[in-house]
């Protein structure tokens, strides 16, 4: 596949959709629409999935919470696309065993009771049956769960994958599919006709300023926490359609479980779900739910907030990690659909379903939902744009659409995730020896990846490449600072970029990574508001 560089502007500018937002819903929405044989525009105003989409706990499930809330529709949909997803994208979502430790014989049958229904609406995207086990089988399973008054626990079956890697994939898909992306473009105004209707809309490009305007049949706003910024280019007194719920994850030393399977704490002491998942030969615990009424691109952890994933840890692991356990802390907003009445403070009672309505002539909005969906999402999408702006009637193709990388076989190697780009990616280790030099000694990572995404996975900066391509920033963010000058140093090299670009390229990183060091004794404050 070719290289595509921000820079590049297509030479046609009427497009049949254009799309706001870059994270899981804004992708899935261009390769739908592509997919269908649309002229389709997405543009993204950092690197894809820089917010929310990067940052959630790595599960593809239907969603055994929603269960409990009696939500069965949802459930049932989201486990079929649990199956679809693993069907079109088998490289990168893969079947995880959860275990659901229970201290009192009234949870072993309400938690299989629950499980089996959960089972049972999966149909034949099953992931396999769910089963009790006895307190030995329990702990040889997961020798680092708390022993003491264990009866035993039900195992459950659901999805694990790594989301920013898997929107690297899907914008790849779409661009094979003839969508242009467009990263690092912010808009900052919508187009109007002189009917009123949104006709397009103008862009600042981030890194050289050039600014740009694309005219479309109709924009699609999928920016998720920030859809009310472009609602306001709209109408400046639009009222808010969303309230950002944030979510914090920790990440420890995989021996804190000592196990390949995942860990689920159904109820914490305020009535939320904790997950412990192996990811990257780590272990990532989280994720906490607190109503914010600001958000920003970097949103920071609050210190009670890491101080509960740590305490409801520490009641069910064997040994209670520390501070100095945590490797990296990082947030994401969700973009949750806000309340219409009551003060909505508390994030249980706001909707974790996604909307979808005609914002004005010309404009679509879409928000909230979850990963799982983001492909029914965009079908959705797409179906409302046709009938909305009169486009030609085309049938959607994505059930069966194999994602960029999808293969069946597997291997040892950590380039496994790259799917069918593994044996691209030796190749080039092969023609430049040098480059299966490690990026660190602690890491499996190669200067080879670096080379690769910048030229094949639209990656700009350090940030992209640590932070969202190799993911280390989110596994231990002291190690990703050393990375940084080796990286800025290669990504300097394929961009053709001079040494003060390189320089500034690692203090911008540096200073980044360490909003995802935890230190407590620190105040941690939410960074300015993105405009």
């Amino acid at each position: 596949m070719e290289r595509l560089h921000h820079t590049i502007i297509p030479e046609s500018n009427k497009w049949d959709l254009i799309i706001i937002g870059g994270g899981a819903t804004g992708l899935g929405t261009a390769l739908d629409s592509a997919s269908r044989g649309f002229k389709t525009l997405l543009v993204e105003q950092s690197d894809f999935a820089k917010g929310t989409s990067s940052r959630s706990t790595k599960l593809v499930h239907g969603g055994v919470r929603y269960l409990a809330q009696g939500d069965i529709g949802l459930v049932r949909h989201a486990l079929k696309e649990r199956g679809l997803l693993q069907q079109n994208a088998n490289h990168l979502v893969n079947k995880e065993e959860f275990i659901i430790p229970c201290y009192d014989w009234f949870s072993v049958t309400k938690y299989l009771v629950g499980l089996t229904l959960y089972d049972w609406l999966s149909g034949k995207f099953s992931f396999g049956k769910s089963k009790f086990f006895s307190a030995k089988e329990t702990l040889k399973i997961m020798p680092g769960i708390k022993a003491k008054g264990l009866k035993g626990s039900i195992r459950y079956f659901d999805g694990k994958f790594d989301d920013a890697r898997l929107a690297i994939n899907i914008a790849q898909t779409a661009i094979e599919n003839g969508a242009t992306l467009l990263n690092y473009t912010k808009v900052t105004n919508l187009i109007k006709d002189a009917d009123g209707k949104i006709s397009g809309i103008e862009t600042e490009d981030m890194l050289t300023g050039k600014k740009n305007s694309f005219n479309g049949k109709v924009v699609i706003n999928a920016t998720g926490v920030f859809v009310d910024e472009i609602l306001h280019m709209n109408n400046p007194h639009s009222k808010k359609m969303v309230r950002p719920s944030q979510g914090v994850h920790i990440v420890l030393e995989k021996s804190f479980l000592n196990s390949e399977s995942a860990l689920m704490i159904p109820k914490t002491s305020d009535g939320r779900v904790l997950f412990a998942v192996p990811w990257h030969n780590h272990l990532l615990v989280g994720t906490t739910d607190t109503p914010l009424d600001e958000h920003s691109l970097e949103p920071r952890a609050l210190k009670q907030e890491v101080d509960f994933i740590m305490n409801t840890a520490s009641t069910y692991f064997n040994k209670p990690p520390l501070e100095s356990d945590i490797l990296s802390v990082f947030s994401g907003l969700r973009p949750l659909a806000a309340p219409t009445s009551g003060d909505g403070n508390s994030t249980k009672e706001i909707s974790r379903d996604h909307k979808l309505i005609v914002s004005a002539k010309g404009l679509i909005t879409i928000t909230g939902g979850k990963w799982t969906t983001y492909r029914r999402m965009a079908e959705e999408t797409v179906d409302l744009a046709i009938s909305h702006t009169g486009l030609e009637t085309k049938a959607c193709v994505t059930q069966n659409l194999k994602i960029h990388g999808s293969t069946e076989q597997k291997t040892e190697s950590h380039l496994n995730i790259y799917g069918s780009d593994q044996s691209k990616i030796e190749d080039l280790m092969e023609a430049q020896p040098e480059l299966k030099a490690l990026l660190h000694p602690k890491y499996p990572y190669t200067e080879a990846e670096v080379v690769w995404s910048a030229r094949h996975e639209m990656a700009e900066t350090v940030e992209d490449i640590l932070s969202r391509r190799l993911r280390i920033l989110f596994i231990d963010a002291h190690v990703a600072k050393e990375m940084s000058p080796k990286v800025a140093y290669l990504l300097a090299k394929e961009l053709n970029a001079d040494k003060m670009w390189e320089n500034h390229q690692i203090e911008i990183f540096n200073k980044l990574a360490d909003g995802y060091i935890y230190n407590s004794n620190r105040t941690i404050k939410q960074p300015e508001l993105a405009n």
